[in-house]
């Protein structure tokens, strides 16, 4: 763990690097420009290359520096950004719009308002965005989620009016302008669907005036490929997606007004389809939907006729094929068909709007194919279009119908009986020809989105989640805009949408952006005279909930206030400093090692640092104040673990003197000057085994700057040797082991970024190795598995290429060498593979984590060296690691996931058929990096254990048995833990732990 630190004197920021135990190097300076003077900093990755950078507060110039890092502990030169009037003061760092790249949040003297930069993921920002505070002395700044809805709020210190505002983020919906591609002429509906099993989202229209659907492939940035076009009857004005043929591809249903048929056509799961077949409908079938209606798991079909006056049901056989049409009736000119389950039998049932009539007809489902005579509700004046979802989150079916002659949307809420309550009206534009339904704000609540035909708008209204919704915001399409649909085009995990526009004979796509929005200012009074200066926020009562503490300088104490899950706060308990103490700076750390969060405080009136040991129910007891020794004021600090004792360290700034002073705990709470001693060389993975045949498990090290591995052999007490290396190639990544010559003697198998090849050391049993072999990969090879995937007793390799977005596989002759490389492809960057048996059919199959996907990939092997196609699951936010272990004890492997962005890990149980449960999110450290199974508390069951890179943790979350997991519960590494691998090191039949941390060579 190294320091930074703003020397307001000098125009620079100085970096003193760790050692490890205690002790830092000489100062580093690096410039923040004439005139700076800067005031306070802030550390996080600003340009998403795993490497920290510095962004700085300039009081003197009204700006703010940004020193980007080149990982070596040296920085670019600064780039300065204007902020406006007042001098900035105080500076944190989060990702406030969710699109995964950091951005800064400051605070101004002299002025009413703090600013927000946008940060744009290359180190540089843009989008400065001001929020009034009502304070001119805003001094200080914290970050955390208050209300757990996922977003991350703002807590700022106003000084001159002794209190404390709150600003909760929430999601403010906006769309960039549309992108535009060109279709058949007068499109009239759009779909979406993965056409060909890419992961990514395609586009299908109907061209009314071609006859033709056409196919628009996505690309994993959210653009789309030129269109392929295919024949359609007559005039097509409906689409709609589905597995009719259950191949697990996706095929296309049209409805052809002219002709009075619907057009299926197959598809084959690479983008393309088969030739149409077509079958009977009414008289001018003007809406298709798609649904199981006889629960024998094949997709059917209905179809609104327009002047028929009925629908028509197709029951689809197991090929692809339909039977022949049943009619029901309906109300006058049904023109838009919806299924959903409305009474919650299980079976569904068919909603239409009938534009002649105004009113939407409800025919109920038997569960055998037929339904129920129509029951009709009243809508608004010309009923265009329907869509269904849960609006009041009541777990009932609710209806919206765009009014198209009205201008407005109609809202039925279900009672889940069949009935539904009388519509609310809601105002669009002119001419609502199209609705449908999605979550655009990511709070949970579905939320309204409709095309305005005449004005060339859609509307969006956001849901309360209460049934009712806010006004609509309007945003531009091309000219008559005929249908709408949405999805996430480019991975944001944001929906979007796609537009027929219908007179300019293209499709308009808007995605969504999020400006990280703040809601208006919250603020708690602290008390008269108080004087607030600093703050920090953690859990301090163990209830999940962020809680706050702040320094109250006037009133000699500080005051603690216990986090409600709605983002307010209780009444503040107030704990003494002292007599004239003024408390100034606080820091946060377990300095007594409770594992109870304890706080330092910084005394400027008394000149001494006091510790307050925390109960872990929020309240606080002084403990011991420990004198600096010097004629000077403590004024700033922060905590680490400097020395890996598992307890905080003090790192204290002071006032008028030009040094730090770095204080270590004892376990009574007193302090003493810290010492130190050096380690080794950057270390990148690492695994266990037994290299010299003595039954003690040994290590080895993947050190990546040096392009070797380091040998480690054990005592069997918990102790090693010193290193033996082994040159490998070119920037080493990963490293496994296995037998690959069956001489019964481990060896080490290593990736080698650069050189994208593998490189095999064999060994001779004696601890020793042999000079290694490589073998050629994909683009820069990142993580390295061992199984046998044809079943010939002989391992093989698979190897995760993060540029060729593939797996390599090399079979293994048995003889140390290996076959080439067959590749298969993965998600968009994979990290991290393991393989396991998923599907029970005794083959070993293969898990992804795909980092920039958000996703894990599963391929099922075949037993003969060959795999399928891959599935995809979802995790959170960058995943970066995978493990693999039977965590609810069903006897089927489940998945763990590291996700680095959300400092979490996901948990898929698995069903042992080769398919997975949706992922259950369990907090982290921060930027978790690695993750390993083990059973660390002998109680029979697997827990978790997760390097956290940012915080130089690791996590340990104790399993239930039912697949869920305990709150985790950290332990102090060294700096920038990036690899874990376990194993019983001393022989005492207890899981232990080994850890590489990359910044401290060790």
């Amino acid at each position: 763990m190294d320091l930074a630190i703003a020397n307001y004197g000098t125009n620079t920021v100085g970096l003193l690097l760790g050692n490890d135990n205690g002790i830092f190097t000489q100062q580093s300076t690096f410039s923040t420009g004439p005139n700076c003077h800067p005031y306070s900093l802030v550390v996080g990755d600003l340009n998403n290359d795993i490497m920290l950078d510095i962004a700085v507060t300039c009081h003197g110039n009204n700006s703010v520096g940004v020193l980007l890092g080149h990982g070596d502990g040296t920085f670019m030169s600064q780039t300065t950004y204007s902020i406006g009037t007042g001098s900035p003061y105080s500076i944190g760092i989060g990702d406030f719009n969710k699109d995964n790249q950091n951005d800064l949040v400051i605070t101004k003297n002299g002025t009413d308002n703090i600013v927000v930069l946008l940060g744009n993921g290359n180190g540089s920002f843009s989008n400065v965005i001001s929020y009034s505070t009502g304070s001119s002395s805003t001094i200080f700044v914290a970050i955390g989620d208050l209300n757990t809805d996922n977003r991350l709020d703002i807590i700022i210190i106003n000084n001159d009016t002794s209190s404390i505002g709150i600003l909760l983020g929430y999601d403010k919906v906006s769309f960039e302008e549309q992108t535009t591609y060109s279709t058949g002429s007068h499109p009239t509906s759009v779909a979406v669907g993965d056409f060909n099993n890419d992961t990514q989202l395609d586009i299908v229209v109907a061209n009314g005036y071609n006859n033709t659907v056409s196919v628009l492939l996505g690309c994993d940035n959210g653009s789309f490929a030129k269109q392929t076009t295919y024949s359609t009857g007559s005039h097509p004005t409906s689409v709609a997606v589905g597995d009719f043929n259950n191949d697990t591809r996706l095929d296309i249903v049209v409805a052809n007004l002219v002709d009075n048929t619907i057009s299926i056509l197959l598809g084959y799961g690479n983008g393309s389809f088969a030739e149409q077949t077509t079958y009977s409908t009414g008289s001018h079938p003007y809406s298709v939907a798609v649904g199981d209606f006889n629960n024998d798991t094949r997709l059917d079909i209905v179809v609104a006729n327009y002047y028929h006056n009925t629908v028509s049901v197709l029951l689809g056989c197991d090929n692809g094929s339909f039977a022949k049409q049943t009619t029901y009736s309906t109300g006058s000119h049904p023109i838009s068909v919806a299924v959903g389950d409305f009474n919650n039998d299980t079976r569904l049932d068919i909603v239409v709007a009938n534009f002649g009539d105004n009113t939407i007809s409800i025919l109920l489902g038997y569960g055998n194919g037929s339904f129920a005579k129509q029951m009709t509700y009243s809508t608004g004046s010309w009923p265009q279009c329907i869509a269904v979802g849960d609006f009041n989150n009541d777990t009932r079916l609710d209806i919206v119908v765009a009014n198209w002659n009205g201008n407005c949307v109609s809202v039925l809420l279900g009672y889940g009986n069949e009935s539904f309550a009388e519509q609310t009206v809601y105002s669009t534009g002119s001419r609502a020809q199209a609705v449908a339904v999605g979550d655009f704000n990511n709070d949970t609540r579905l939320d309204i989105i409709v095309a305005n035909l005449v004005d060339n708008t859609i509307s969006i209204l956001l849901g309360y989640g209460n049934g009712s919704f806010a006004e609509q915001t309007t945003y531009s399409t091309g000219s008559h805009p005929y249908s709408v649909a949405v999805g996430d085009f480019n991975n944001d995990t944001r929906l979007d949408i796609v537009v027929a526009n219908n007179d300019d004979n293209n499709v308009g796509v808007l995605f969504r952006c999020d400006r990280g929005a703040l809601a208006n200012e919250i603020t708690f009074a602290i008390g008269d005279g108080s004087r607030l200066q600093s703050m920090a926020v953690f859990d301090f009562n163990n209830d999940t909930l962020l809680d706050i503490v702040v320094a109250n300088y006037g009133t000699n104490n500080i005051a603690v206030l216990l986090g409600r899950r709605n983002g307010t706060f209780g009444n503040q308990m107030m704990f003494s400093t002292g007599f004239n103490s003024h408390p100034y700076s606080i820091a946060i750390g377990t300095f007594n090692k409770d594992d109870q969060v304890d706080l330092a405080v910084a005394n400027r009136g008394t000149k001494n640092i006091e510790l307050f040991l925390g109960n872990g129910n929020g309240a606080f007891e002084s403990q011991s104040t420990y004198v600096n020794g010097y004629d000077f004021v403590p004024l700033f600090f922060a905590t680490g673990d400097f020395n890996n004792d598992e307890c905080s360290e003090i790192v204290v700034a002071y006032d008028n003197i030009d040094n730090v002073d770095v204080l270590v705990a004892y376990d009574t709470g007193s302090f003493a000057k810290q010492t130190i001693y050096l380690t080794g060389s950057q270390p990148q993975s690492v695994a266990v085994g037994d290299f010299n045949n003595d039954t003690r498990l040994d290590i080895v090290v993947v050190h990546t700057d040096d392009n070797i591995v380091s040998v480690l052999l054990g005592y069997g007490n918990g102790s090693f040797a010193k290193q033996t290396t082994y040159s490998t190639g070119s920037l080493p990544q990963s490293v496994a082991v296995g037998d690959f010559n069956n001489d019964t003697r481990l060896d080490i198998i290593v990736v080698n970024g650069y050189d994208d090849t593998v490189s095999v050391l064999l060994g001779y049993g004696n601890g020793s190795f042999a000079e290694q072999t490589a073998h050629s990969t994909g683009s820069y090879p990142v993580s390295v598995v061992v199984g046998d995937f044809n079943n010939d007793t002989r391992l093989d390799i698979v190897v995760a290429n993060y540029y060729h977005n593939t797996v390599s596989l090399l079979l293994g002759y048995g003889n140390g060498s290996f076959a080439k490389q067959t590749t298969y492809s993965t998600g968009s960057r994979p990290t991290s593979v393991v393989v396991g048996d998923f599907n029970n059919d005794t083959r070993l199959d293969i898990v992804v984590a795909n980092y920039y996907h958000n996703t894990v990939s599963l391929l099922l092997g075949y037993g003969n060296g060959s795999f399928a196609k891959q599935t995809t699951y979802s995790t959170g936010s960058r995943p970066t690691s995978v493990a693999v272990g039977d965590f609810n004890n069903d006897t089927q492997l489940d998945i763990v996931v590291a996700n680095a962005n959300d400092n979490t890990i996901s948990v898929l149980l698995g069903h042992g058929n080769g398919s997975f449960a949706t992922q259950k999110i369990y907090s982290t450290g921060s930027w978790p990096q690695s993750v390993a199974v083990g059973d660390f508390n002998s109680d029979t069951r697997l827990d978790i254990v997760v390097a956290n890179a940012n915080d130089n943790t690791i996590s340990v979350l104790h399993g239930h048995r039912n697949g869920s997991f305990a709150i985790q519960k950290t332990y102090s590494t060294g700096s920038y833990p990036t690899f874990i691998a376990v194993g019983d090191f001393n022989n005492d039949i207890l899981w232990d732990i080994s850890v590489a941390n990359f910044n401290d060579d060790t």
